[in-house]
């Protein structure tokens, strides 16, 4: 018969394996200090007030090669908790800086619900590694979009040309 290949064990970073009071997480498999997701989600809360990442940009990355989660469980895990941390952010700003405009939120809000769908029925088709490399792509995009921000500035920035 064919030797079927073995899928290579997620591992957590060395930092987070250092950690003290090791507990096991049943549904991800792992068996870690709850003290790193903890220091994850004070960071990730954080960044997403200070500047509304967080979620996926962040987290779901740091699920992955921190703590060594499998694709399909950060996911699920990460939507969950950012709904939480979207509402007390959303909170925050509406209070604080009153900076919510909430046509606008509620038009994002159909068009994220829809794409929802999209994306659940796509997930489930998509090999996990795919997924990833699609996060990396759209991390280095960002990334490249917020460089080239930083060092190329146009002419006229408010101007239109009729050709």
């Amino acid at each position: 018969g064919t030797a079927r290949p073995r899928a290579a064990k997620r591992r957590h970073h060395p930092l987070v394996a250092a950690l003290p009071f090791r507990t096991r997480f049943y549904k991800s498999g792992l068996y870690i200090s709850p003290l790193a997701p903890l220091l994850l989600g004070v960071f990730t809360g954080v960044l997403t007030v200070l500047l509304g990442v967080g979620g996926g940009f962040v987290l779901v990355p740091a699920m992955v090669y921190l703590l060594g989660m499998a694709t399909a469980v950060v996911i699920g895990t990460s939507l969950f908790q950012t709904l939480f941390v979207t509402a007390a952010a959303t909170m925050i700003h509406a209070t604080t800086t009153h900076a919510v405009d909430i046509v606008l939120a509620a038009l994002l809000l159909v068009g994220s619900v829809t794409g929802a769908q999209i994306g659940a029925r796509l997930a489930v088709r998509l090999r996990p590694d795919y997924l990833r490399l699609l996060l990396a792509l759209l991390v280095l995009a960002v990334g490249l979009r917020i460089f080239l921000g930083l060092v190329w500035q146009p002419e006229a920035i408010f101007t239109v040309e009729l050709t």
